[in-house]
């Protein structure tokens, strides 16, 4: 028996999924342009945002305090976060990676959002309160301050008194900036760490294979996978039958 190959709904469905790609091509180009992340900037803070957020709520999961989020102006930051114990080598690992498939798992979940018109204005205004009340309760740096409310307050704009197009094209945006944000920087995952606010600090790849044994490059490639098939599932899920 031959299984039938997947298929889009509709020709619109085709356009909008070129459209997405081409959205993320341009966004991942830009972002290694001389002044495209320029262009890209208020995006690269949200990706942060996602990223340190992935981290932070990862670590309460596992019973630690979050205690600050801080993103430095050139759109580095860190999550910080206190155990009252020690945490196993899997909460450690996955702290780690909860912040580099953070931007991919929200980025995904917006695109499955814009399945319907009440999926995808919810959407929005989830994502719209959260900047907020993360900005209040976690964030403590200028840049934060200033940058993520400002993109939730226009999210709440867009939810409240947008057309369902422009609700649909602004949740779908923002799931793609998620879904590539991971190839601002593509070489932090296969390195072992950095300098973030001039000290020298693992990468998050690092961090997994402190805590798992193996090398930090094979957990690149593994997370490169996952993000590959979150993306390729949340697209199926929204634009395929």
């Amino acid at each position: 028996m031959s299984r039938r190959r997947p298929s889009f709904r509709s020709d619109a469905d085709r356009r909008e999924v070129t459209l997405l790609v081409v959205i993320g091509v341009v966004t991942i180009l830009l972002w290694h342009s001389p002044y495209g992340a320029y262009l890209l900037y208020p995006f690269s803070i949200l990706a942060t945002w996602f990223h340190e957020m992935g981290h932070g709520l990862a670590a309460m999961a596992f019973g630690s305090q979050f205690e600050r989020l801080v993103i430095f102006p050139d759109g580095s930051g860190y999550a910080l976060y206190y155990s009252a114990q020690q945490q196993s080598r899997v909460a450690m690992a996955t702290i780690a990676a909860a912040g580099l498939l953070g931007p991919t798992v929200a980025g995904c979940l917006l695109i499955l959002a814009s399945r319907t018109r009440r999926s995808t204005q919810f959407a929005l205004f989830a994502l719209g309160v959260a900047l907020l009340a993360s900005t209040f309760i976690w964030v403590r740096s200028t840049t934060g301050w200033v940058i993520l409310p400002s993109i939730g307050v226009i999210l709440l704009i867009i939810a409240l008194k947008g057309s369902p197009a422009h609700k649909r094209l602004a949740v779908q945006f923002l799931g793609i900036q998620g879904c590539v944000s991971i190839y601002r920087d593509f070489g932090y995952l296969f390195s072992e760490g950095g300098n973030l606010g001039g000290q020298q600090q693992l990468s998050d790849t690092g961090y997994i294979e402190r805590a798992l044994l193996l090398p930090y490059w094979f957990w690149g490639v593994v997370i490169t996978a996952l993000i590959a098939i979150m993306v390729y599932y949340a697209l199926r899920r929204v634009h395929l039958r």
